[in-house]
């Protein structure tokens, strides 16, 4: 499935697993007819997907995309510092997928019309909402215990992984250039893991623990299984990334509520400042914008303007980490952050001219 390879690197996998995988038709038929009817015209899966005379809706929705998915990573790296709250992992995650539910409900309805809902048995989908709660979970605790950038170039392995996968189990191969490009990526994560765990004692730099690693690995193996199972449940169900959204996310929810009192360690909530509270509802928000914006850009870009974005966010979130956790130019680990991007932006570019014809 070599669209789930281009874009499994992205930051908010578990929400750009779903939503990348629309029918590729599609895509193509945007890209060859950009100047069509400037109308929303529905699509065979039931979503309502705006074409034509919306370049700026594009860059607005994409803008807001790339904005909101870096607020999500810091709000919740600030949310994660307090020790109290960083043992509330599955807490945290059902409240997300709540924010999710609830997004999905609203622009759903006939007033926005985004997409039809169509529903699935419990038993259905429980399988993949259960991998689902991992995808966000593991992530998330490490975030918790690694510096951003870290767990940003981390995620990039998501790739590799993916088309490991892929290989092993459904015999797909990817041409060789790009299958050489993730050496470099590879190598590149695994300087970064060793330069960032070692302590600077000349600056209280916060560096990523071994259980930050852990954490990482562990939830790129989770997010490369679940990336690659979406494709089959997408094809299993017949349903568009939005209606198997809005199926996975209240059930993943409901199932999480029975982990809750034997995984988390809830604080003295009196003793959390009201700021927190708001770092949380802000997350929540952003959670929603990205959703949301995910909608109108794939409504509105081809295969080569959603890897750009996808690597532009990447980038953006590496830099800012770098420049929050204070430390010198010098680093080591700044060879291991330039051979993952380099590798993976190859990658890409060797992926997408494999596509033309």
């Amino acid at each position: 499935m070599p669209s789930d390879e281009e874009r499994g690197h992205d930051l908010e996998a578990q929400k750009n697993a779903l939503l990348k995988d629309t029918d590729n038709n599609d895509d193509d038929a945007h890209e060859k007819n950009p100047e069509s009817s400037s109308s929303a015209t529905p699509t065979a899966d039931g979503a309502v997907k705006s074409s034509g005379g919306s370049s700026r809706s594009f860059i607005i929705w994409t803008l807001v995309n790339t904005f909101a998915t870096i607020g999500i990573v810091f709000t919740n790296k600030a949310i994660f510092d307090d020790p109290g709250l960083k043992k509330m992992q599955t807490s945290f995650a059902a409240f997300h997928f709540l924010c999710t539910t609830l997004t999905l409900f609203v622009i759903s309805r006939p007033t926005f019309g985004f997409f039809v809902p169509r529903r699935a048995g419990f038993l259905e989908i429980a399988p993949l909402s259960f991998a689902m709660c991992f995808n966000v979970i593991l992530p998330n605790l490490s975030l918790a215990y690694s510096s951003v950038t870290f767990y940003q170039i981390a995620r990039i392995l998501l790739t590799p992984f993916v088309a490991l996968i892929n290989y092993v189990f459904y015999h797909v191969s990817i041409p060789r250039n790009a299958a050489l490009a993730l050496i470099p990526v590879c190598f590149g994560v695994g300087i970064v893991s060793y330069y960032d765990t070692l302590p600077d004692p000349t600056k209280p730099t916060k560096t990523t623990t071994t259980a930050g690693i852990i954490f990482a690995f562990s939830g790129v193996i989770a997010s490369s299984l679940y990336t690659v199972w979406i494709g089959t449940y997408h094809r299993k169900l017949n349903m568009s990334s939005m209606q198997l959204l809005f199926n996975q996310a209240p059930v993943s929810t409901f199932l999480l509520l029975y982990f809750i009192p034997f995984c988390d360690t809830f604080p003295n909530w009196s003793g959390v400042h009201m700021n927190k509270y708001m770092l949380i509802l802000l997350s929540g928000g952003f959670a929603s914008l990205i959703n949301l914006s995910q909608f109108f850009i794939i409504a509105g870009a081809g295969a080569v303007s959603s890897t750009v974005v996808g690597h532009a966010k990447t980038c953006s979130i590496v830099m800012l980490g770098w420049m929050v956790s204070g430390r010198a130019i010098t680093d080591k680990s700044l060879l291991g952050i330039f051979m993952a991007i380099g590798g993976i932006i190859t990658y890409s570019i060797a992926m997408l001219k494999s596509r033309k014809p």
